[in-house]
């Protein structure tokens, strides 16, 4: 078991390297969310009332820039475990004296922390959005992140364990990201899509992300809760929302394991 968890410490202290050395990659990763939370955020706040959500636009925004900053991080993830079996360099990792789960446990760790990482830098921005900075909750909106970057990195994995080229994971991600991130909720409220969407959007866990990010902003402004996901016109708790996430990931990587543990 110490050999185990040692690779696992290995795998995250590599990962959380790569980030302090990549400063300007990681800069560049944060120049997206950060546009559409102060410059579509601000222009449309003037547009949208606040009545009709319940708070600023640009505090409703927040959940799903939050999410798309653990997105891309969480994404790289999967990308890395096809470079790397390309190379040649997961081969040389296979000859560690551990077992294959362990190195993709290692690598969802090192991913979640890194996402994790990325969040929490946008998450200083809650103040100019019109957040408290709220030590509570400051502190449940980054257990919130870590629970949905945990998720995106098995689902990242699960997928890359199946595909051999990197070029077929970036087409799939192009074709599926941005429906994804469109059905999530982040952007506006879910009850305004079709009803074949919402259904779309109950499967998403994008959009159970963005959804538990605003339920613990609703914890501080109650009229920042609007409503999100809908199971047959009932509205999951919130507990119930985080162990769904918690589950789909901890099933996603169980998979990914069982396939990477196979022989190639």
């Amino acid at each position: 078991m110490r050999r185990e968890l040692r690779a696992i410490h290995a795998l995250v202290y590599r990962d959380l390297l790569r980030l302090s050395a990549q400063r300007t990659h990681t800069a560049l990763m944060l120049i997206q969310p950060v546009l559409y939370l102060l410059v579509l955020g601000g222009g449309l706040a003037a547009l949208i009332p606040d009545s009709s959500l319940g708070v600023g636009y640009q505090t409703y925004l927040f959940p799903g820039m939050l999410m798309m900053t653990v997105q891309g991080p969480a994404v790289v993830v999967g990308v890395r475990l096809i470079t790397d079996r390309q190379s040649g360099y997961l081969r040389e990792l296979l000859m560690a004296p551990v077992r294959r789960s362990t190195l993709l446990l290692g690598s969802c760790a090192g991913g979640t922390a890194v996402a994790a990482a990325q969040g929490a830098v946008l998450l200083s921005l809650a103040g100019a959005v019109g957040l408290p900075y709220d030590p509570l909750l400051l502190v449940l909106l980054l257990a919130g992140m870590i629970l949905a970057s945990f998720t995106l990195t098995a689902l990242s994995l699960a997928l890359a364990v199946t595909l051999q080229r990197p070029e077929v994971f970036h087409i799939m991600l192009g074709v599926v990201m941005m429906p994804l991130l469109f059905l999530s909720g982040g952007f506006f409220p879910l009850q305004n899509l079709p009803g074949w969407a919402n259904a779309l959007a109950a499967a998403n866990p994008l959009a159970y992300g963005v959804d538990l990010l605003r339920r613990i902003i609703g914890l501080r402004l109650p009229d920042g809760a609007a409503a999100g996901i809908e199971w047959f016109g009932w509205r999951p708790p919130l507990l119930l929302e985080g162990g769904v996430l918690l589950a789909t990931g901890a099933a996603a990587l169980l998979w990914a394991a069982h396939r990477f543990s196979r022989p190639e």
